[in-house]
């Protein structure tokens, strides 16, 4: 039974009617721009066939009355002029912190009944929260023909998550849900909001593997690298990492610690790797991406210093088998997680095999595998 029918099936059981409004929103995997949202600077997502549905009707009252699939069918009741951070259920706080960013703009707002459910992996950085806050927005735009756009949403969900859920994030991931585009990846501006897509050759399937190395250290570190990237543009008197180049960088170096003048390079050259990428996809130049990604993983291995040993073995193993037909660079805030390759469809099932020969082997780690496709954002 697919996730959407038994939604639907749990929701009828649940609430005693048929649902309204079905939504989906996806999960996204950045494939270059590692770190440069927060200076700024250049992404270079694409949304994917794992996401988050909601089922839901209106309801005549205040009150928000929800059931999550995915945590055993747990249900939780709230009103809307009651909503506050709870420790139990934690899943239930992206609800709250959505309906409390919306109040700001729609005071009058009704509740909702809804049953939730996803298939977005928790934790392996490809964005099961933002695509949960996108859906929830889209839902309440659904029920009560409210007049938000794709990017509004991408800022309410950021903003929720921000504010309310306590997790300190950029625009990307909820842009990307809100505004992706079916075999297409979106090139965002992270200073204006700008974005534009660009296809993915119809011969090559994005490849998702989690390394399962349990991401320790990432917020602490996330929080060093941040305060680093944040000196090294007051050094040089910009706004942000965003305005420097390589010129500038050099003219200021003595005044930069090693570690700051090395983050500082990574992103220098990620944002520029990133709209290279853009261009050479947008040509057809797939020797130019494998280049681009793999200077990429180079930089946050050796610049950012973000990558773990099991890592750089999978990304090592995978290129093996790729060469210049298409990329591989780990993906995400690093320390674990996973690693991201664009492959031709016809070198997947050689990767999986090289990677389940040697990489379990070496780091007694299991890999999993997640063959991807670029989908349509819930707003797009």
């Amino acid at each position: 039974m697919s996730q959407q029918t038994q939604l639907a099936e749990v929701f009828e059981t649940t609430f005693g009617v048929a649902p309204t409004v079905n939504i989906q929103a996806p999960g996204r995997v950045n494939l270059i721009g590692e770190h440069t949202d927060y200076n700024d600077g250049f992404v270079f997502p694409a949304a994917i066939n794992f996401g988050t549905w909601i089922a839901a009707t209106p309801r005549q009252d205040r009150v928000i009355d929800v059931v999550a699939l995915d945590y055993d069918g747990e249900r939780v009741r709230f009103s809307l002029d009651d909503i506050a951070h709870v420790d139990t259920a934690t899943w239930s706080n992206y609800v709250r912190g959505v309906c409390k960013v919306l109040l700001e703009l729609f005071p009058d707002l009704n509740g909702a009944n809804l049953a939730v459910t996803g298939n977005v992996p928790q934790g392996a950085g490809l964005s099961s929260s933002a695509s949960f806050e996108v859906a929830l927005v889209k839902m309440f735009e659904a029920l009560y023909n409210l007049n938000i756009t794709g990017v509004k949403a991408a800022l309410l969900g950021q903003k929720a998550e921000n504010t309310f859920v306590g997790c300190s994030c950029g625009i990307m991931d909820q842009l990307i849900s809100a505004m992706g585009k079916q075999g297409q990846a979106m090139l965002l501006d992270c200073r204006t909001l700008d974005f534009e897509h660009t296809p993915l050759p119809d011969s090559h399937v994005i490849l998702i593997v989690n390394s399962n190395v349990k991401r320790g250290l990432v917020d602490s570190e996330y929080n060093v690298r941040r305060e680093q990237c944040e000196e090294a543009a007051k050094i040089m008197g910009v706004t942000a990492l965003r305005d420097a180049d390589l010129a500038l960088l050099a003219l200021h170096k003595q005044a930069m610690t090693d570690p700051v003048y090395r983050r500082a390079r990574h992103i220098i050259t990620e944002n520029q790797r990133t709209v290279s990428m853009f261009n050479a996809l947008n040509a057809g130049r797939i020797a130019e991406v494998s280049e681009l990604m793999a200077q990429s993983h180079v930089s946050m291995r050796d610049d950012f210093e973000i990558t773990v040993p099991p890592i750089d073995y999978l990304v090592e193993i995978i290129d093996e088998v790729v060469g210049v037909e298409g990329g591989v660079r780990m993906t995400g805030g690093g320390f674990g997680g996973c690693v991201v390759a664009l492959t031709p469809n016809s070198h997947v099932s050689e990767i999986m095999t090289a990677v389940e020969e040697r990489y379990h082997a070496r780091t007694g780690y299991q890999p999993t595998f997640y063959t991807c496709s670029a989908e349509q954002g819930a707003f797009a």
